[in-house]
């Protein structure tokens, strides 16, 4: 009797609370959504339609399901919640849900986000079947994946970005307060006149709220990877702040273009010393660029991380901790900073290179518990200025004293780089691999109370095609052959694990409904 009370008294409130609406493609077969649906199972939507409703129709703690299939167009949303909660817009369940942008259109974006507090989830954006990558063709534009333009506290979780002729993320000025959690963004860019265009994930915020950058895959774009940028010259205004990149994976950006091109750029190009790069963190991120390291290869550029431009924009309050940075000649690069930390970081490079601006402020940086591997000990190069030994970097400036310097024929990292649970959907990981001698890596899964017998697949993180699969071992362990998956060296890898479900006793719909109470 007294579930029954409870349940009369709850029902009433969720139905009235939480409303779900439907999308589906206009050229299904048996269901087409419609402009002139109601957004039910039975009357869907179609995809713009439902981006285009007003919060007295879809507000905060609704949820539009979008169900399997290609979305052909170019999307632009306009919802908005006006209460504390989201809107959730999402694949329904497993669907696998495309939003094509190959189409006859000026729109620059294949979905452009202007509304707030909206968590979009599960989407894949693309360009799909034949088109321009050239700007010097006749019908050549430009269209970036997904353009968040304006609207506070939005989410983009765990979407799959690529193949647009643009760049992959545009997360601009007037989004204050987003996540961008768990995305999957590469091979987004074209070929301009002088070179490859087009990042994966470009930044700004002009919010007094972080910008957090979180747990996503960026690689194999045509120019750099993330940007936390402006090119404005003449800025009357602050806005590349406020920006915080943790447990991300940025590999090999730039190599469609036959050009190595920064995974990370941290900067400002200012030149009235207003929109400066400040309180900015980089921590727990895996920045690589191919390398053979049995044969100790470091030559030619492959820039890693760029912090610093404009001399007369300062970086401030930027924190970079406890990242790899790998490539070439010069991986790790310091332009100019009046405040920096950087600590607990592996570089891999030719030299550390530091542009002469740097002797104004660099005695007042925080830089500690490092590992250089440099092919030379006169490994920190300032130009046009002097190069030095660790002992003399630390005689002259009073920084990184519990740092080391090691030779390149040292380097080597543990076999599991980083393994990250998906915080949306506990069944899933993401794992990243090295083995200097290309052997294949075991990686242990019991710090996340996976059991012996647990089904799994291992899978390419871009075409999400199984790799291999089978069952977690007695220790808990999968085993990993490292490949030259997503034009990565042997030595390298980076891959999804997904659990399989495990069958479980079916409950009554009350108990399923109502678990929480009892």
């Amino acid at each position: 009797m007294n579930f029954i009370k409870i349940a009369l008294f709850v029902l009433p409130f969720l139905a009235f609370s939480q409303k779900e609406f439907h999308v589906f493609p206009s050229d299904n077969a048996s269901k087409p959504g419609k402009a002139t649906g109601n957004g039910s199972l039975n009357k869907p939507w179609d995809l713009q339609t439902a981006l285009d409703q007003l919060a007295n129709v879809v507000n905060g703690g609704d949820t539009v399901w979008i169900h399997e299939g290609i979305y052909n167009g170019r999307f632009i949303s306009s919802l908005q919640s006006t209460n504390k909660d989201q809107i959730v817009v999402s694949a329904f369940k497993n669907d696998k849900v495309i939003l094509n942008g190959n189409i006859d259109s000026k729109r620059r974006s294949v979905l452009e986000v202007r509304g707030r507090n909206v968590t979009f989830k599960n989407l894949e954006i693309t360009f799909l079947g034949k088109f321009s990558r050239k700007a010097t063709e006749a019908l050549f534009l430009s269209v970036s994946g997904l353009d968040h333009v304006s609207g506070v506290n939005c989410q983009f979780i765990n979407l799959k970005i690529h193949n647009n002729p643009g760049s992959g993320f545009g997360s601009w000025k007037r989004a204050g307060g987003s996540l961008i959690y768990g995305c999957v963004i590469y091979n987004n860019g074209f070929f301009s006149r002088k070179r490859g265009s087009g990042v994966g994930l470009y930044v700004q915020n002009e919010s007094d709220q972080t910008r957090r950058i979180e747990n996503n895959i960026i690689f194999n774009n045509f120019y750099k990877g993330i940007e936390v940028w402006s090119a404005n010259k003449n800025a009357k205004d602050e806005y590349v702040k406020n920006v915080r990149l943790e447990d991300n994976i940025v590999f090999n950006n730039g190599l469609p273009a036959g050009r190595k091109r920064d995974n990370i750029i941290v900067a400002s190009d200012d030149r009235n010393g207003i929109n400066l790069a400040k309180n900015i963190v980089l921590r727990n991120n895996i920045l690589y660029h191919n390398t053979d390291f049995k044969n100790n290869q470091i030559g030619g550029d492959a820039p890693s991380l760029t912090l610093g431009y404009s001399t007369r924009a300062n970086l401030e309050n930027v924190v970079v901790s406890d990242n790899i940075i790998i490539g070439r000649n010069n991986a790790l690069r310091f332009n100019n900073a009046r405040s920096l930390t950087f600590q607990n970081n592996i570089a891999y490079c030719g030299y550390v290179h530091l542009n002469k601006a740097v002797l104004e402020n660099i005695s007042k940086w925080n830089f500690k518990n490092n590992t250089y591997y440099t092919k030379r000990n006169v490994s920190f190069r300032i130009s046009k200025h002097k190069d030095y030994t660790i002992t003399d970097w630390r005689k002259e400036f009073p920084i990184d004293h519990k740092s080391n310097w090691k030779h390149i024929k040292e380097f080597n990292l543990p076999n599991v780089l980083k393994i990250t649970q998906n915080s949306y959907d506990k069944s899933k990981f993401t794992v990243a691999v090295f083995d200097k001698f290309e052997n294949d890596v075991t990686v242990k899964l019991t710090p996340f109370n996976v059991k012996e017998g647990q089904d799994y697949n291992l899978r390419n993180v871009a075409s999400n095609e199984v790799i291999s699969s089978g069952k977690v071992n007695a220790k808990g362990e999968i085993i990993i052959a490292i490949g030259d998956h997503n034009k990565t060296i042997a030595n390298f890898g980076v891959y999804a694990i997904h659990l399989e479900a495990q069958k479980v006793a079916k409950k009554s719909f009350f108990k399923r409904l109502f678990g929480w109470i009892f």
